[in-house]
């Protein structure tokens, strides 16, 4: 089964001429899905306009075809009842983005509790890491190694200049996985001889881009057929215990 392990979709709400003004929906998705050949995909909620109602509906409507990963700012007062609603709403993980939410990540006093309440949850956490002070992959690890049986993917695993911090947390941390979208082939390639196969996820980060492009970088960039499984579904599949 090939799943693609990121993607945001939304509704449009408000006016905006960045991204929330307009709707990317599942419906828009499944057509690129199809194409490239991918059975199931996550959808996040997208960070400037949180909505895991939606999130939940769109599952409700795709079983087969989604798998939902809520949105949650941890600076809002209802932090910790959002953590517990997405798993109230059969959503498999949240989605974290300190950039958008304006908070560095190594901030025990925030993140703690939120860790705890998505490991008593049973949820995965996604961070978006882009190369950003506010999330640089030994930040997250500060906080994610006190949390081992939250699995935790660092989106677009810090590219471009944190890749390689991200590379270290992934070796040291065997809960730490890292996520392809928007890398280049090569810190893939480099990921794959660094961290090895069972450490990587391959996501698209939809509308940034689309499934059949990322799966072409991993073709290229994973040439064994049985690594390249692994990478393109067989462990999100093991990291969310899908059947």
């Amino acid at each position: 089964m090939i799943i693609d392990a990121y993607n945001n979709i939304w509704e449009a709400s408000g006016n905006s001429d960045y991204l929330t003004g307009e709707s990317f929906t599942a419906e828009d998705l499944i057509p690129f899905l199809d194409e490239a050949g991918v059975d199931m995909a996550v959808g996040c909620s997208l960070g400037q306009a949180i909505n895991n109602e939606y999130i939940a509906a769109v599952v409700g409507k795709y079983p087969d075809r989604f798998i939902g990963f809520g949105g949650v700012n941890p600076r809002l007062p209802d932090a910790l009842e959002t953590v517990a609603e997405c798993a109230r709403l059969g959503l498999k993980g949240v989605k974290l983005h300190p950039t958008l939410h304006g908070y560095h990540f190594a901030d025990h006093g925030l993140l703690d509790p939120i860790f705890k309440a998505v490991t008593d949850a049973g949820l995965v956490i996604l961070v978006n890491a882009l190369d950003d002070p506010w999330c640089a992959p030994l930040s997250i690890e500060e906080i994610s190694k006190n949390f081992p049986e939250a699995p935790l993917l660092i989106a677009h695993m810090g590219t471009v200049w944190n890749t390689t911090e991200a590379l270290i947390v992934s070796e040291r941390n065997p809960h730490i996985y890292l996520e392809t979208s928007s890398t280049q082939l090569l810190e893939v390639q480099t990921a794959y001889k660094r961290v090895g196969p069972e450490k990587i996820v391959m996501g698209t980060d939809w509308p940034g881009s689309v499934p059949a492009l990322e799966r072409a970088k991993i073709a290229r960039a994973i040439p064994n057929d049985a690594d390249r499984a692994l990478i393109e579904g067989d462990n999100l599949a093991r990291i969310l215990r899908l059947s």
